[in-house]
């Protein structure tokens, strides 16, 4: 069992309690299949932007003060969660009424949720103030499409558990769902008893699509920002990853991540940001006031998971892959999508490096696997080189029965008997735990994951291998080097090694196929990686100022010191 981050009690034998799955006990709370990439980030960037409290003592700032991060107060007192990290997000449900109900199934549309909309519709109306041959009502379905156009995922469910693009720290919103079985069982007519009665009508702590991914990739940064500096420098230098003198410090980093999380969510022109506000307050201020708040009138706080402590190193390449790609001038959309696109690489390396720690492997297979634990083979995307996609496929596999075998460990095994003992104890049927482990949580959810991304193909069938496509590519050159930075083609293919465990060339993939029990292989005919160098050349990134020494170049200026 990992030492969790915080240091809070465990659910783990009350019937139902979340940390009686054994994938979470290896992972933390927790990786769930039901939350799509984009829904990480937002989750991620909600924490960011809420208030938040620890032991009472409330904060705004992105992260907690460094003091707090160095003596997290530990779990010896009552409530239970004293310890633990707590935020209060704010639900915006004038501005999802607004931006996706008409966009929404009819069937979903409860009376008071359409009157409510017609009545934000009449005070919004009353608040445009026109010159000229403008039409109030032309404002208002301007308005709408624009807010609709930053609809992010859930077009399928109702229109208050929908989320926004986490574009602005106006528009980030928690996940609200509609409790239709409550509202058929007590009926309810007018929108102000709908409010008045909030949490029986609106489930706001059943993290079925805000699953608790963002909150845990919050913890890991914390977890790792609050390492000793000597032990970061000399992990990095072992790993030789090559940190600059503001990366390697976490004092430093602290600092910069502060910044560039602040800088990215005041990137929106302020004209959105103040319309968002407006529509979700400005007209109707009951609604915001009663949704944001508890019983006693003072904010409502949602309690963060935890992390494995020992996660720390890929916690720390992942603050700062995030320092990088924030502070890139690149599109601010684009640098949205690739940060998404990087919470979901940061999930995939914490179940492989995570499992990896569970393994006993053999000698040579932990050594030459060093830092991550791990090493995945990538094939070439058209699948011509028919020994490469062997390797990869076994790559495959073996990433699989690693994360099986992890959350089957001895003392997780332990765990889920005494449990399933308990549940016989007190008249319960036992639950095939494992099954839902490996299914939503486990080596089923890597893959389909993996899939998401483009990572692996074919999406459906046999012969599944390890792929990257040109979004890939594009955050390996924003992550493993700083902007402007120019580095070797090998020295490349070593960082993406030591961030994402990938292996391209003849010896990369040889490497890759001894840690997964393969055969050493001497040769792939020196062109395993030809079609990444064709790649890099397509992307602009390549330049090749002999036939012995190729360079690869990080386009993107940096903002400010990021150099």
């Amino acid at each position: 069992m990992p030492n969790a981050f915080p240091s809070i009690e465990l659910e783990m034998l009350n019937y139902g309690g979340e940390d009686r799955n054994p994938a979470i006990q290896t992972f933390g709370r927790r990786f769930f299949s039901d939350q799509t990439v984009t829904e990480l980030l937002v989750e991620l960037l909600l924490v960011v932007v809420s208030q938040k409290r620890i032991r009472g003592d409330t904060f705004s700032d992105v992260l907690p003060s460094f003091e707090i991060l160095h003596n997290w107060p530990p779990n010896n007192r009552n409530p239970r969660y004293a310890s633990s990290l707590e935020y209060a997000p704010k639900a915006r449900l004038n501005l999802k009424l607004f931006s996706f109900l008409g966009a929404s199934k009819l069937e979903t549309r409860h009376e008071t949720h359409r009157n409510h909309y017609v009545d934000l519709l009449n005070r919004l109306r009353g608040a445009i103030k026109i010159t000229g041959t403008s039409d109030k009502d032309d404002v208002l379905r301007t308005l709408e499409n624009l807010f609709l156009g930053f609809q992010g995922v859930g077009g399928q469910r109702t229109w208050c558990a929908q989320a926004m693009l986490p574009i602005s720290k106006s528009v980030i919103a928690s996940e609200t769902i509609w409790n239709e079985t409550e509202a058929n069982r007590t009926p309810v007519n007018e929108w102000g008893d709908v409010i008045s009665y909030f949490k029986k009508y609106f489930s706001v702590n059943r993290h079925r699509f805000m699953a608790r991914g963002g909150e845990l990739l919050y913890l890991q940064l914390c977890n790792a920002l609050r390492q000793d500096s000597l032990q970061i420098k000399d992990w990095a230098d072992k790993s030789d990853i090559g940190l600059n003198e503001k990366e390697i410090d976490p004092a430093k980093l602290y600092m910069a991540l502060s910044i560039v999380f602040s800088d990215l969510m005041n990137a929106c022109p302020k004209t959105i940001e103040k319309l968002a506000e407006f529509i979700d307050s400005g007209v109707d201020s009951e609604t915001s006031r009663r949704t944001d708040a508890d019983e006693t009138g003072n904010n409502r706080f949602t309690n963060c998971g935890w992390c494995p402590e020992e996660s720390w190193q890929e916690g720390y390449l992942f603050a700062v892959e995030i320092l990088r790609l924030c502070s890139a001038q690149i599109d601010p959309m684009e640098k949205f999508e690739l940060l998404e696109l990087l919470c979901a690489m940061q999930v995939l390396r914490s179940l492989c490096a995570q499992s990896a720690r569970k393994m006993e492997w053999k000698n040579a297979q932990k050594t030459i696997s060093e830092p991550l634990g791990y090493l995945i083979a990538i094939s070439d995307p058209d699948g011509t080189h028919k020994a490469l996609k062997q390797i990869s496929r076994r790559s495959v596999s073996t990433c699989e029965r690693m994360i099986y075998q992890a959350i089957r460990h001895p003392q997780v095994k332990m765990n889920v008997d005494e449990q399933q003992r308990l549940d016989i104890a007190h008249g319960r049927r036992p639950q095939n735990i494992y099954a839902e482990a490996d299914s939503r949580y486990g080596y089923k959810y890597f893959l389909s994951m993996c899939k998401r991304i483009g990572m692996i193909i074919p999406r459906r069938g046999k012969g599944t291998r390890f792929v990257i496509n040109e979004k890939i590519l594009r955050l390996l050159i924003l992550t493993v080097m700083r902007p402007g930075q120019r580095i070797t083609y090998e020295t490349f293919k070593r960082l993406a090694m030591v961030h994402y465990g990938m292996m391209f060339d003849d010896r990369g993939i040889s490497l890759a196929s001894e840690w997964s029990g393969g055969p050493t292989i001497l040769t792939l005919g020196g062109n395993a990686d030809a079609w990444l160098l064709e790649m890099l050349d397509a992307a602009g990134v390549l330049i090749r100022l002999s036939d012995s020494c190729t360079l690869v170049v990080n386009p993107s200026d940096g903002i400010g010191e990021a150099r």
